[in-house]
């Protein structure tokens, strides 16, 4: 929606500035009503536009929890990972989205930099696939499309139904938008002005450099590659010019991934400089070989040997362009692939790390708010999200028992900081979510939303629970001089270990959805209830010698148990939001 308002504004300025030289060569071109052509151009487009966003929203919702897993596997083989590159990108319509994705999985230690080129170079592949689609030229069932696409989202109770009615609509408003453009255009193709400077077109520099601007103006190399579609329908681009101004179109989506990288970790600077390193490289491969790129374009395309001059042209320069424009991305994946490395290399060269400033708060890594159009995937980021959160809390826990035995009141307070970083994260991890639930979700989505949302506050009360309770009795301990019995302190100890465990097992469990870890948490209440009963029991010992001094360390001690029996609940809380719906419902 952002481009087609910018488009929109970009039209009436264009309009404003160049309209009145127009009128004065109307008298050139009889009828030519720049008004009405105008109108027609950019409201086509603003539908072209539009359609790819419905299209690509429709994509998404449909193929969800199928790229998921297709994002599991993308780490085996270079060539596992270019594929993947290609698929999402296909779907998601970006390729700038998939660079961001990139970038988190290196962030977070899930593939090095080596392995996240592959993704990157078939992200480019993925792009052609819109220039495919619109080289149909299926205008007529447009406007089918778009009321059979209408009636299945608004109409139908199925879920998947109305994400394919989505895709449909989105289509046809792509087909339609096209056709208004071609339309608007038609009156051009004798008007001198027009004609002569789109045979400037025909040197490739010249090209490049103004599909690489428009492009980086959009942000969309698909809408630039459309638009030349568009135009060659018309007749007034020819083949060569057109693969030119595709060539252009590949580096001036660069910008966006460069955009998104500023102010980023250095691994997301170095996989936007990897994406420009490849286009830029792959447009100078190819620059001096368009003419051969044309011959082996024209080849493998239809011909339309009945139609002659500017019809033929019209006819099949389209479907060649496209070709074109997926044989460059094809081969350029094809032959870089092999040198991954060296472009990993060449980008930590010029990306230097930055000094590590020490900071006490922390920083949410994961959640990137380009990802949220796509909330499949930013699911999946609060996921490694919730990651980071949990190996706080973890620490916080795994810190406190040393803090009681050396009796160190400074301990006590650094651990009571750090719940204010659980509660940093804990907050954008719930406002990302809040965002990703104003999305269109399909039921599963919405589900899993909340999940991750339980799963967050239970989190958060770990943290919490542990800040004011432990650190709490731990002041107690050192004020009052309490000294916990040897035999309780080895009791404690294995609890401690136990509950250790199974908030382990449910950090993994909601990082990774992973089930088997989150039975195991469910499956550890034996040993936590095992120890419990054995603290009791030596309690009761304890309280039958009738030891008046004993009463304070006997509720000190029976605190801490009842404290680490609290949190292995909540670790049993977010462990039953993995589980499917028959398992959870057994999870006390």
């Amino acid at each position: 929606m952002i481009r087609v308002t910018l488009l929109s504004f970009l039209g009436l300025v264009l309009w404003v500035k160049f309209g009145p030289a127009l009128a004065v060569e109307k008298a050139n071109v009889e009828g030519l009503n720049q008004l009405q052509m105008g109108m027609g151009m950019f409201g086509g487009l603003a539908l072209f536009l539009f359609g790819m966003e419905q299209m690509g929203d429709g994509l998404k919702a449909a193929a969800g929890d199928r790229m998921r897993e297709i994002l599991k596997k993308l780490t085996r083989t270079r060539i596992h990972a270019a594929i993947t590159g290609a698929v999402v990108t296909a779907v998601i319509q970006s390729s700038s989205v998939t660079t961001v994705l990139v970038v988190g999985f290196v962030s977070a230690g899930l593939m090095s930099l080596t392995q996240s080129v592959g993704i990157i170079m078939g992200a480019n592949v993925g792009t052609t696939v819109t220039a495919q689609i619109v080289a149909f030229k299926v205008e007529e069932a447009a406007l089918l499309m778009i009321a059979v696409g209408f009636s299945m989202m608004f109409l139908s109770k199925s879920d998947a139904l109305k994400h394919y009615g989505g895709i449909l609509m989105g289509l046809g408003l792509v087909f339609f938008g096209m056709g208004i453009m071609s339309d608007s255009m038609a009156p051009l193709r004798s008007y001198e002005p027009f004609l002569t400077m789109m045979q400037t077109m025909d040197q490739p520099m010249r090209a490049i450099l103004v599909a690489a601007g428009f492009t980086a103006l959009v942000q969309s190399s698909s809408a630039t590659t459309g638009i030349v579609i568009v135009m060659a329908s018309q007749g007034f681009v020819s083949l060569e010019a057109g693969i030119a101004l595709a060539l252009g179109a590949n580096i001036g989506t660069c910008i966006t991934a460069l955009l998104a990288a500023m102010g980023k970790p250095p691994d997301a600077v170095r996989a936007a400089v990897v994406h420009v390193l490849f286009n830029v490289l792959g447009v100078a491969l190819w620059l001096f070989l368009i003419p051969e790129l044309a011959d082996l374009s024209m080849k493998l395309s239809p011909a339309y040997s009945g139609l002659s001059g500017v019809e033929r042209l019209a006819a099949e320069t389209p479907r060649q362009i496209a070709n074109a424009n997926t044989l460059f991305n094809v081969v350029n994946t094809a032959v870089f692939l092999g040198f991954a490395g060296l472009f990993a290399k060449m980008a930590t060269m010029l990306v230097k790390e930055r000094p590590v400033e020490e900071k006490f708060l922390v920083s949410p890594k994961y959640l990137d708010e380009e990802l949220i159009s796509t909330p499949s995937l930013a699911l999946e980021r609060v996921r490694m999200e919730l990651g980071q959160l949990g190996e706080i809390v973890k620490e916080m826990l795994v810190k406190m028992p040393a803090a009681f035995q050396t009796r160190n009141i400074r301990a006590l307070e650094d651990v009571a900081q750090m719940d204010d970083q659980v509660d940093l994260l804990e907050s954008a991890i719930v406002e990302y979510l809040g965002k990703i639930q104003q999305r269109n979700l399909s039921e599963a989505e919405g589900q899993l939303s909340v999940d991750l949302m339980y799963s967050t506050n239970n989190l958060e009360s770990i943290g919490d629970l542990i800040e004011k309770d432990f650190v709490g009795i731990g002041r107690r301990v050192i004020e009052q001089n309490i000294r916990v019995s040897n035999t309780m302190m080895v009791i404690l100890r294995e609890l401690g270990e136990v509950v250790d465990k199974g908030l382990d097992l449910a950090i993994q469990a909601v990082r990774d959805d992973d089930q088997k870890a989150a039975q195991e948490v469910v499956s550890l209440k034996g040993d936590v209830d095992r120890q419990v009963a054995v603290a009791l029991a030596h309690q009761a010992l304890k309280l039958a010698d009738q030891d008046e001094s004993r009463i304070s360390i006997f509720r000190v001690e029976m605190e801490l148990v009842e404290k680490l029996k609290h949190i292995h609940t909540l670790s049993k809380r977010i462990a039953k939001a993995v589980l499917p719906g028959e398992l959870a419902t057994r999870v006390e």
